[in-house]
């Protein structure tokens, strides 16, 4: 994001990009579900991402995630516009110190950690702005990095009273571009909000499983430990680095969220043995849990998917739909991804991977560009 603004939408028909050079810094998970949702929606024209694990950097320039890969900070980091710092919590400020040298005064960073206030305090000096996507899987790397994971999901961002307007408003017209949902709080608000329901679940996960893998009745235990259970505790399946790492980082607000958590324990077990009372609370708790927001990843299914970019003129929608039947290709669904000023992207589902080639084939005849859903 230069200060003079997008560039001009190329003759191909593709939208100006939001960012010129986006660097990726930690390509796993999250940094490749960012990496991949860019390039489908053609938000940058370049993506470079960094990474100390050179097998993680080729499984993202193989998935499409980035167009180049690097193993370290250098000069190179002058043509940044934008970096998002995605690795482990513990390592996000010493990879931003060791990156700032070489980043351009102008240049915005932003990172996606879940423990914000010592963050957005050692960055200062950076055009910083904190983040933390509400996203994320029991499965961990690249390779399971998906766009739709981020999409509808609440993007919070945490600036303070001496965080740069202008530098939020970028950020978060690249979250929104991402197709999440941005809200902003302070970082310590953060901190506390995510103790209760992020870290402090992690932990109960951690509680239960190692009550259930332990005794003399383990494998019994365990082959009884289905459904409900499962559910309860996937998050203990999750990177344990950065599980603990999360931990690690919001130690206090995590400690108050279990003295909270052992109070609320008490109180259950005075009402084992007080029926009404039990069924009260358990029809109370069953309002509160219906009433939290369903996420909807995404609107298509997962394969046999392309995504176009669409100039900004009437009559696209028509000549897309003609190239595809035109080439005999049925459309199962479609989603339009964002319009912008210069243009945006729609995405569309076929029926198999055979109908994806010849409406790859045919749309880039009729000159548009189209990229299946790894990127690519």
């Amino acid at each position: 994001m230069r200060p003079d603004g997008p560039r001009p939408a190329g003759g191909s028909g593709r939208p100006a990009p939001l960012v010129d050079t986006l660097v990726i810094a930690g390509v796993g998970l999250i940094g490749g579900s960012v990496g991949l949702g860019v390039r489908q929606r053609f938000l940058a024209r370049r993506v470079v991402g960094i990474d100390l694990d050179p097998a993680a950097l080729d499984a993202a320039r193989g998935l499409g995630v980035i167009d180049e890969g690097r193993l370290e900070p250098g000069p190179w980091l002058g043509e940044a516009d934008l970096v998002v710092l995605a690795t482990p919590a513990k390592s996000i400020v010493p990879l931003a110190r060791a990156m700032a040298p070489y980043l351009r005064a102008d240049a915005l960073v932003t990172d996606v950690g879940s423990v914000k206030a010592e963050v957005v305090e050692a960055l200062r000096d950076l055009r910083f702005v904190g983040g933390h996507p509400m996203a994320g899987s029991d499965r961990a790397g690249v390779v399971h990095a998906d766009a739709a994971l981020l999409e509808n999901a609440v993007w919070v961002l945490t600036p303070d009273e001496r965080t740069e307007p202008a530098a939020v408003d970028a950020v978060e017209a690249f979250v929104a571009a991402l197709g999440a949902r941005t809200l902003q709080v302070s970082p310590e608000r953060h901190d506390r909000l995510v103790a209760t329901v992020s870290h402090l679940p992690y932990l109960v996960a951690v509680a239960l499983t190692t009550l259930v893998g332990s005794g003399d009745e383990r494998e019994l235990t365990m082959l009884l430990a289905a459904g409900g259970f499962r559910d309860l505790t996937r998050v203990a399946s999750g990177s344990p680095r950065m599980s603990r790492d999360m931990i690690a980082g919001n130690r206090e607000a995590v400690r108050a969220a279990m003295r909270s958590f052992r109070a609320e324990l008490e109180r259950v077990e005075d009402l084992i043995d007080d029926d009404d009372g039990l069924l009260d609370r358990a029809e109370a708790v069953k309002r509160v849990r219906d009433a939290i927001p369903i996420v909807r990843r995404s609107l298509l299914p997962a394969r046999h998917e392309l995504v176009i970019a669409v100039p900004d003129r009437p009559g696209e929608f028509a000549r897309i739909t003609k190239a595809l039947g035109d080439a005999e290709v049925n459309i199962k669904d479609l989603e339009v991804l964002g319009i912008r000023d210069s243009g945006g992207a729609v995405r569309i589902a076929l029926e198999s991977e055979e109908a994806l080639a010849r409406a790859r084939n045919a749309l880039e005849a009729a000159g548009y560009e189209a990229r299946s859903r790894n990127g690519g």
